[in-house]
């Protein structure tokens, strides 16, 4: 058994060997989650994250990194609704270190549970053929609570040019006043959703430091009379292998204002999503979509080519 020493977050001594961690897990899970050093910062610098007491590390005898775990817990009124991040080296699986993990993480919530007097519930994905991980899960009170595809499409194929309806002109975000409105459209096309949680004009404004984060590939479609209707927000995140044949375009967002839907917007922004990422140099578009949405997302997606490749699981249990 090995001997272990838990620990705050230290900033930005601590970058190094969190990467190098991910590096290892990815290593032997093949999950596709090459973190970069830039993308590691955005997550752990989020202006809402609570550095001290949401995210933990666990180090061996010998001082090296062997596991960590990060709460994110979204604004809310009625429920707090955390998601658990973890990593654990494989050199240690199986013996303490996840369960140990999982109770911190059910003992923070309660404490954050306590103090704003409202329910909490605990979240964390797993791929539907990491095995050992669903077993942890259920053994730890975990239930399924809803599936993810990720869905791909090569660009390689022909992609339909997109039509779009009179009076509505396809533009791109341009910096600081475009935040609010995009927000408002985000917020309005997302809250019939399974699980939403608004979105503010602070988090909007922190993705777009991210270096990576690329304004002519976050796409809205801006209606006759100004509004802001529907948004495609396609990214191309820095590879780690430069020299890589493949090279993944994601579609991170699509969504039609309620106001404007059923007008064809939805499978227009993704066309021009599709032909941008096409033009920045992508072979494949990827996309991760709820498998059960009820605004017909995955019927959209396969409309235009998407296939789905793998599944997720979200699991959930109230602390």
């Amino acid at each position: 058994m090995t001997t272990l020493k838990m620990r705050s977050y230290g900033g930005e001594s601590d970058w190094c060997a969190i990467a190098n961690l991910i590096e290892i897990c990815e290593a032997i899970d093949k999950l596709g989650e090459e973190v970069s050093a830039t993308e590691l910062k955005l997550i752990l610098d989020a202006p809402k994250l609570d550095k001290a007491r949401d995210v933990q590390l666990w180090e061996d005898g010998n001082y090296k990194l062997i596991g960590l775990a990060l709460l994110d817990m979204p604004d809310s009124q009625d429920e707090i609704d955390a998601c658990l991040w973890f990593y654990v080296h494989p050199n240690v699986r199986g013996e303490s270190l996840e369960k140990d993990i999982i109770k911190w993480g059910e003992t923070r919530l309660r404490q954050v549970g306590k103090a704003q007097n409202l329910p909490a519930k605990l979240r964390t994905y797993s791929r539907e053929d990491k095995t050992n991980q669903i077993m942890l899960l259920e053994k730890q009170g975990f239930e399924v609570d809803r599936y993810f595809w990720t869905m791909a499409r090569s660009l390689s194929d022909p992609i339909p040019t997109p039509e779009f309806p009179a009076d509505f002109v396809l533009t791109h975000v341009s910096g600081e006043k475009d935040i609010q409105p995009w927000v408002e459209m985000f917020n309005q096309s997302f809250i019939d959703h399974w699980n939403h949680h608004d979105l503010t004009a602070e988090t909007v404004r922190y993705w777009m430091q991210d270096p990576n984060y690329q304004p002519e590939l976050d796409l809205i479609a801006v209606s006759g009379d100004r509004q802001f209707a529907a948004f495609c927000d396609c990214q191309i995140k820095a590879q780690k292998h430069t020299n890589s044949s493949t090279k993944d375009g994601w579609i991170e967002l699509l969504g039609t204002r309620r106001d404007y839907r059923k007008m064809g917007l939805g499978k227009a922004m993704l066309l021009a999503g599709l032909h941008r990422l096409q033009a920045a140099g992508a072979n494949t578009a990827k996309l991760s979509v709820d498998a059960d949405s009820l605004t017909g997302a995955t019927k959209l997606y396969k409309s235009v080519g998407f296939r789905p490749m793998e599944t997720w699981i979200e699991w959930a249990k109230a602390v």
